[in-house]
């Protein structure tokens, strides 16, 4: 955990006040919606179709169990008594009143969280691997160099006011869990030829109505100058960024229209400028940032305890344990995946009282340590695995036990049309069938690794463009249709989905992906061939065929 500073919390604390002062404008007439859309923006509120919706940042996707207690107070005592966790480790509110926000913001306050660039055109919230630092084969800690990029992107003057929001992730791993390559800026820390250690740097990614594939456009920039060459970065885009057409704002516009060699020259003679200025980080800066971040007073442990051994006679907790927890850097010690994909249920929704027993579980079983996930799950960093069959129990009790992560049942989804007022079709309920749909969990590990990505818009908050079977929802003569993509990922080898065919009605949508599922298990080579592998290898054609054949 990254401890805060007296800077940090005098920050927030003058913003909650600001805050404070504006909605009283606002709810008296003084500030015009229009006015007051500015402000409410740049504190993380949304006004969705049936209410306000606030979303709180979660840097790195790293929360201390006192955090995560707060949230449900939030959710509790302002909202409905649930949160929504999203796919860049943010959690929104979907149900808040404008009155509270400003007291909601104080009590979040007390505990470090805030809501500043969640939203609006700026840097937005930081994001990174959920298993930073506890990672097999991590080349370090990438959470010091996201907690030093959000200590210098925050209410930077230059920055605040770009042409479009702008997103960072970053990830130290071989195994990308952070989707680099879809987001404005893509860092991958990493070890060069000599054995230093900086980073690639991709620009460009993103989704939405006109998706792109980060590209790089430096293999190497040593630690020491992270900041002046992201700021070259972001000074190239404020610069030349579209600010007439709010559909080519984006940097992956800018990079796609300039090409990625142009675009690198101009970026290149900025940095030239700056790169020995202030933003040059010393060391001591760097470990100053290292040494606010506590470690656990990790035990020496065997590598398989007699509680595990005995506990793995029971069929449940083995498919809980062979699905939902990885491997840690420390012998003795598991990563464990909390699933918010319960059958039936909306993805990556925790209800408060959820929120408060993985709180009281983190401080028995991690250390007091939870991580939000891209892909809207939480974790437990640092699990010893004698522990796992009593933790598989308590999670089971408050439904965030179910062995279907990575699997087919394991959806993103973004709000859709129940909430969100730019969405043109439903989203929650393609997923909740999808489930109902394939909640035999024999059959989901039969699959086998399967991404299954929806959204309700072309805005695509649900990174349909990156599922491995990615669905679209929108609006046609009034109607709900939704367009699938196939052959999708995320990951360090990611790619874009190709789209199978037309449109299909709302009503057909749960059946062309069964079409699709067992085409693939017809189609493999082997059991172990991943459905995303069989796609690279068949092509769309195959599944076109199955899914058309009777329609």
């Amino acid at each position: 955990m990254y401890a805060y500073d007296e800077i940090d919390r005098t920050l927030i604390n003058e913003r909650v006040s600001e805050f404070r002062d504006q909605v009283k404008r606002r709810l008296s007439g003084e500030l015009s919606e229009d006015e007051f859309k500015m402000i409410r923006l740049m504190n993380g509120v949304y006004l969705q179709l049936h209410a306000y919706m606030f979303r709180v940042a979660i840097p790195y996707g790293t929360l201390s169990s006192a955090q995560l207690r707060k949230l449900a107070h939030v959710a509790r005592k302002y909202d409905r008594g649930y949160g929504h966790f999203t796919t860049r480790q943010n959690i929104q509110f979907n149900w808040i009143k404008l009155a509270d926000l400003p007291d909601a913001l104080a009590d979040l306050a007390e505990v470090g969280i805030h809501a500043m660039q969640t939203s609006g055109n700026c840097t937005r919230n930081i994001t990174a691997d959920q298993w930073a630092g506890v990672a097999p084969g991590e080349v370090e800690d990438p959470r010091i160099w996201a907690e030093l990029l959000r200590q210098y992107s925050t209410l930077h003057p230059e920055f605040s006011f770009l042409p479009r929001k702008f997103k960072f992730a970053i990830t130290a791993s071989a195994h990308d869990r952070a989707a680099i390559k879809v987001h404005d800026i893509g860092l991958r820390l990493h070890r060069n030829d000599k054995g230093e250690t900086g980073f690639e740097v991709l620009v460009g990614g993103g989704l939405g109505r006109t998706p792109f594939i980060g590209k790089t456009i430096r293999e190497f920039v040593p630690g020491r100058d992270l900041l002046s060459y992201v700021e070259a970065i972001l000074r190239v885009y404020n610069q030349y960024g579209r600010r007439d057409n709010i559909y080519k704002a984006r940097i992956k516009i800018l990079v796609h229209e300039l090409g990625i060699e142009k675009f690198a020259e101009e970026v290149e003679t900025e940095w030239l400028q700056i790169r020995d200025s202030t933003l040059a980080l010393d060391a001591a800066v760097v470990e100053d940032i290292r040494s606010r971040f506590s470690y656990p007073a990790y035990e020496k442990l065997a590598p398989m305890p007699d509680e595990l051994k005995q506990a793995a006679a029971d069929p449940q907790f083995e498919a809980w344990r062979t699905n939902s927890v990885a491997p840690h850097k420390v012998q003795g010690y598991a990563i464990v995946t909390l699933s918010l994909k319960p059958i039936g249920g909306a993805p990556g929704d925790a209800t408060a009282a959820q929120m408060d027993a993985v709180a009281d579980l983190a401080d028995k079983y991690s250390f007091g340590e939870i991580r939000v996930g891209h892909e809207q799950n939480l974790a437990f960093p640092h699990v010893a695995k004698r522990d796992l069959p009593a933790l598989w129990r308590a999670l089971d009790k408050i439904g965030v036990a179910t062995p279907n992560v990575n699997l087919v049942t394991d959806i993103i989804a973004c709000p859709g049309l129940d909430y969100c007022s730019l969405a043109n079709a439903r989203s929650i309920p393609i997923a909740q069938e999808l489930t109902r749909r394939f909640a035999n969990h024999d059959t989901a590990n039969l699959i086998g690794r399967l991404h299954v990505n929806i959204s309700g818009c072309i805005n695509a908050c649900g990174h349909h463009h990156v599922g491995n079977i990615g669905i679209l929802g929108v609006e046609k003569n009034g109607e709900e249709v939704y367009q699938i993509t196939i052959g999708g990922r995320a990951d360090e080898n990611a790619e874009l989905g190709k789209l199978i065919g037309p449109a299909v009605p709302y009503a057909e949508v749960a059946d062309v992906v069964e079409d699709i599922v067992e085409a693939y298990l017809a189609l493999r080579e082997r059991p172990d061939e991943l459905f995303i592998d069989a796609v690279k290898r068949l092509g769309v054609e195959p599944f076109r065929e199955r899914v058309y054949a009777t329609r």
